[in-house]
């Protein structure tokens, strides 16, 4: 009741329209406006439905200090925005907005922005650039979702091989059964407690606390991963119960069937399927993917693993071989969905990362389709050769027994008594099905081995944002103001006791077209001193464009320029030049990173 209840809830969690990786589609007040009075609330409106945590919203007032604010709501039951209030009174200056949520597709995203109150800090506090998670807990994150995906093919396309292909001795795929339902049961395990700290960008340590972990079973992804643990019981219980006898019922097949279905969706309703547009179908086709992957590759390691251990029937090869071909078919169907639905367009199949490494995995996958075409011709002539084998064997019985009793008493023919000679045709019945079984071995190999291949970048394709999102993301930055206030620290050392600083410049947008700039200077004491002279200049090597100087001006206690234009995105090159004194001065370059 309780598993039946959780996949309910998963199904119905991925029914809205969405579009796979939330962008901030407008935020109240709107990054970088300057409003006459402190507002009450601070409103952000995203593209689909998101997840809200504890630390959804960070605000730093003007002296980079964090501003107390309610509980992060989901204002008038809006899932796709998120609200929360301010205090009574704001003072006069810049503030920064830092906020983190999760999409519907599970995977968290972040950004900030600036407003300000009365007019702008002259020192604004810094945006925050830094990484948007903890390096060591996206990789341990990765890492499981890899096993978890490699568990998952080994468990369910053993099952399947044993079921549907029969091999004779099926006792050797007990131990790639066994590995793959513990591999996938730790790696579950692992997701479980990595989530709450995937989602807050936090240290894996943070998974130890009880809050994190209640956190993480109230929202869809831990609820996926719940039921997924509760599936890997009930199929463990129905493995102990299957090896009981010696062949399935139809109501244990079905049984099984279920079970695997169950597992795939444990992944599609937490993923890039439950986002999107067309989402019952996005499901649909998530889950005979993952099924057509599994019985394809998990296949291909039984098979690899029967043939390692000795001598295979002709028959249950080629079972496997017309297996592998319809579940190939259906990956191709579902792919070639799948990967229209997360483009959108030719033109993000390489302006895109998604499109790219979609790309890698097409090449991948058309590899292990020209070895697996080689393996079903070796399957094909052991198959073959097993058969003439078979009746090069029964012939000569026949011919020999009626011969002997048309001439019972009568001594045998030379010519049947002679040995054969090593090579000739009937030398040996079963030497050209040896030699195709090794070349089937050897081709077998190669396709696990550029299978762990495909399951890598399926691993990372499902984690990266869609081409179709990536555009949507794109569409609505400019109706939110993003990217943000550029900010860059430049320090500087005229060689003098009191010559040593920095300079902090603001860019009060990122973007091509026109910009105003802000300088302040501090001294060694960290506190802001005048200069003489300050220059500011700005070069885009890759263009040959500049030096464009800023042209910034004293305003008393720090500089400033309102004209400064720079009309192509790149990685340009900001000059800071300060004059100390009447002899000392000194330059520093800095890169700085413009979008359109």
């Amino acid at each position: 009741m309780l598993l039946g209840t959780l996949l309910v809830l998963l199904l119905l969690g991925g029914a809205g329209q969405a579009s796979a990786h939330a962008a901030l589609r407008d935020s109240d007040p709107a990054d970088g406006t300057v409003l006459k009075s402190a507002p009450r609330a601070l409103t952000l409106t995203f593209t689909e439905s998101v997840g809200l945590l504890d630390d959804s919203f960070r605000i730093l007032d003007p002296d980079n200090r964090r501003v107390k604010t309610g509980e992060a709501q989901h204002p008038s039951g809006r899932s796709d925005t998120a609200r929360v209030t301010l205090p009574a009174k704001l003072g006069t200056g810049t503030y920064v907005v830092a906020w983190r949520v999760v999409s519907a597709d599970s995977h968290p995203v972040s950004g900030a922005f600036t407003f300000s109150v009365g007019k702008p800090s002259p020192t604004p506090a810094a945006v925050p650039t830094g990484p948007a998670e903890d390096p060591l807990t996206g990789s341990l994150h990765d890492i499981a979702r890899y096993v978890a995906y490699l568990a998952a093919a080994l468990l369910v396309g053993t099952a399947v091989f044993a079921l549907a292909c029969r091999p004779p001795d099926p006792g050797p795929l007990k131990k790639p059964l066994v590995a793959g339902w513990w591999a996938l049961l730790a790696s579950t395990v692992v997701l479980l407690l990595l989530r709450a700290p995937y989602e807050t960008g936090t240290g894996p340590a943070t998974a130890l606390d009880p809050s994190a972990l209640s956190r993480t079973l109230t929202g869809r992804p831990g609820l996926a991963l719940l039921a997924r643990l509760l599936l890997l019981l009930l199929t463990a219980l129905f493995l102990v119960r299957l090896r009981r006898r010696e062949r399935p019922s139809r109501p244990a097949l079905v049984t099984g069937a279920a079970l695997a279905v169950g597992l795939a969706l444990t992944w599609a309703a937490a993923e890039h399927a439950s986002a999107g547009i067309q989402v019952p179908l996005a499901m649909t086709a998530s889950v005979l993917h993952l099924l057509a992957m599994a019985v394809w590759l998990g296949g291909l390691a039984a098979l690899l693993t029967t043939l390692h251990r000795g001598t295979l029937p002709a028959p249950v090869i080629t079972r496997y071989s017309r297996l592998a071909f319809a579940s190939v078919t259906v990956l191709v169907v579902t792919g070639v969905y799948q990967s229209w639905r997360g483009l959108g367009s030719l033109v993000a199949l390489t302006g895109t990362s998604y499109g790219r490494l979609l790309l890698a995995k097409l090449a991948a996958v058309t590899l292990l389709l020209a070895v697996a075409a080689c393996s079903r011709r070796w399957t094909a002539r052991a198959a073959t050769a097993e058969t003439e084998s078979v009746v090069r064997e029964k012939v000569p019985e026949t011919v020999g027994a009626a011969r002997g009793s048309a001439s019972e008493g009568l001594p045998a023919p030379a010519s049947q008594e002679a040995p054969e000679k090593p090579g000739s045709p009937g030398a040996d019945p079963g030497t050209a099905s040896d030699a195709h079984r090794r070349a089937l071995r050897r081709s077998v190999l190669v396709e696990v081995a550029v299978s762990f291949v495909v399951l890598l970048i399926t691993t990372v394709l499902s984690s990266t944002l869609p081409g179709r999102a990536e555009a949507e993301a794109q569409a609505a930055a400019p109706a939110a103001g993003l990217p943000a206030t550029s900010v860059t620290t430049v320090p500087f050392d005229v060689g003098t006791p009191s010559g040593r600083g920095k300079v902090q410049v603001t860019l009060d947008s990122g973007r091509v077209g026109d910009s105003t700039v802000e300088a302040v200077v501090f001294g060694p004491d960290d506190g802001i001193t005048t200069v003489p002279e300050l220059r500011i200049s700005f070069t885009l090597p890759s263009q040959k464009l500049g030096p464009i100087d800023a042209e910034v001006t004293d305003r008393g206690g720090y500089w400033a320029g309102d004209d400064l234009t720079l009309p192509i995105a790149g990685t340009w090159e900001m000059k800071v030049t300060v004059r100390t004194s009447d002899v000392d001065q000194v330059s520093v370059t800095r890169p700085v990173r413009i979008t359109r």
